[in-house]
């Protein structure tokens, strides 16, 4: 019997939630085994907050923005993605209203990708079949 996953929620940061051209990537500085690879914005949901509260406050911690949420990406993994044997993520497309986003805690550079440079980056293995997932929702 395996343990319940721990829930994380991040942000597909886009340029615009109803016709998007862009994502934001943001690059791991740290643990050390994840350094240097690209993820989604957000983390781990606190107790006792909603997931939609607790992506409030990752991003705000993160990356020192306000966002609007738009719809979710529902996964295939009972609604949600697996991204590690531990981990499962929801993701909600966001679009920032307050703030311009910095690297503040756990990343060391952020960048906006376009479609077609989707995977000129090297993400986390987890997040790979997300971006594969959302190529659908991009205008090039």
């Amino acid at each position: 019997m395996s343990s319940t996953p721990v829930l994380v929620v991040a942000a597909v940061l886009v340029d615009d939630l109803t016709r998007p051209t862009m994502l934001m990537a943001a690059r791991r500085s740290r643990p050390e085994h994840l350094a240097g690879r690209w993820e989604f914005p957000g983390g781990k949901v606190d107790p006792g907050e909603t997931p939609v509260e607790g992506l409030h406050r990752e991003l705000h911690e993160e990356l020192g923005v306000q966002v609007e949420l738009g719809t979710e990406l529902v996964g295939p993994d009972d609604g949600g993605w697996t991204i590690t044997d531990r981990h499962l993520m929801r993701l909600w497309f966001a679009r920032v209203v307050d703030g311009e986003p910095q690297p503040l805690i756990e990343h060391d550079e952020l960048r906006w990708l376009t479609p077609a440079a989707f995977f000129d980056v090297p993400w986390l293995d987890g997040d790979v079949r997300i971006v594969e997932a959302l190529a659908p929702y991009f205008q090039e």
